[in-house]
């Protein structure tokens, strides 16, 4: 019979830790007074944890890459929210970093699952920016 306690164990620590989001935020989802960077870091925590949930297969290596792929995204969309709402240059650049270096280690860690990597696309940073135009 499969160990099912980590997978309940994770199942419960997302709901504890959405509980605890909750309370120290007095501005739940939705509420009135919740601005854009509390709703998209909240946002990509939860997507965050709930994508980190995974059953164990029993394959440490790919145990990891499975649950650490989410994690990276998770930096990605919360350096995405500091680069629309923060203000300090340096934290800027570091949010840019991150986005880059995690993208990098998730392509490595979907090749090392056997997956194939998607065509390439727009960096989060220039969502928004007009391709260049064809003569």
């Amino acid at each position: 019979m499969p160990d099912t306690s980590t997978t309940t164990w994770g199942r419960w620590s997302v709901v504890i830790l959405a509980l605890a989001l909750l309370g120290a935020d007095p501005h739940h989802p939705g509420a009135p007074g919740r601005d854009g960077f509390q709703s998209m870091m909240l946002d990509a925590n939860a997507r965050m944890h709930a994508a980190m949930d995974v059953p164990f297969t029993g394959d440490a290596d790919r145990d990891f890459a499975r649950m650490m792929i989410p994690h990276h995204q998770g930096a990605i969309d919360m350096a995405i929210a500091e680069l629309r709402y923060g203000k300090d240059k340096r934290l800027q650049r570091l949010a840019q970093q991150i986005i880059v270096d995690q993208q990098q280690e998730i392509a490595l860690m979907r090749l090392a699952l056997g997956d194939s990597l998607p065509a390439g696309s727009a960096a989060p940073t220039q969502i928004g920016q007009r391709p260049p135009e064809e003569h």
